[in-house]
C-alpha cells in the first residue's frame, strides 16, 4: 500500500517539474502582465465623475476665519517629511474644524516660502470669551519630503500676527 502511493507522489512531482514554473499560474510573476503607459484619463476608471443631481448636496459654505493670534510654531522633521505644529489663541471659546491651509502664491512657492493660514470655525451661537487657556487651539499640517526639500521658510498667518520658521 505504501509503495504505490510513494511511486505516484514521486511521478507526480517529476511530471509537474517538467511543465515549467515560468509559465505556471502559480508563479506570482505571471499574475499581472507587463506594464504599459496609460493616459491621464485612464488613471482611475472606477471613480465616477463628479456631477450634480437631484439628491446631491450643494458645496458646503466655508465659515472659517483666521485665528486671532499665533503663540507657537514648531517644525518637526519625520522620516517621510515634516510636521508643522501651530498653537494659537481664538477670540472666544468653542472653535472647531481648525486647519492650516496653504495660501502661498506661485511666486512665493518659487522663492521657497510656504504660507499657511491658521483657520478656525466658531459656533453659530454666542460663546463666552473665557480665559486664554480655554481659547488655545492646536493644529498640525504634514508636508512630504519632496515638498520640504523645496521649502526654505514656513510662515503661519493669523489675524493679528504671523510666525516664521526658517531652515537652518
Amino acid at each position: 500500500m505504501h509503495k504505490p502511493i510513494a511511486v505516484l507522489l514521486t511521478a507526480g512531482l517529476i511530471l509537474s517539474g517538467c511543465s515549467g514554473w515560468k509559465t505556471s499560474g502559480f508563479n506570482p510573476k505571471n499574475w499581472f502582465g507587463n506594464s504599459q503607459p496609460a493616459s491621464a484619463g485612464d488613471a482611475n476608471p472606477l471613480m465616477p465623475p463628479q456631477r450634480s443631481g437631484l439628491l446631491s448636496r450643494p458645496e458646503a459654505e466655508d465659515l472659517s476665519v483666521p485665528i486671532a493670534r499665533i503663540t507657537e510654531l514648531r517644525v518637526e522633521p519625520t522620516t517621510t517629511g515634516a510636521i508643522i505644529y501651530a498653537k494659537g489663541v481664538a477670540t472666544r471659546q468653542g472653535p472647531y474644524a481648525t486647519s492650516l491651509r496653504p495660501v502661498s502664491t506661485p511666486e512665493q512657492i518659487a522663492d521657497g516660502l510656504l504660507v499657511l493660514s491658521f483657520r478656525v470655525t466658531y459656533p453659530a451661537q454666542p460663546t463666552p470669551v473665557g480665559n486664554e487657556r480655554s481659547r488655545t487651539v492646536h493644529e498640525a499640517h504634514y508636508i512630504s519630503k519632496q515638498d520640504a526639500s523645496r521649502i526654505r521658510t514656513i510662515r503661519v498667518e493669523a489675524r493679528e500676527n504671523a510666525l516664521e520658521s526658517r531652515r537652518r
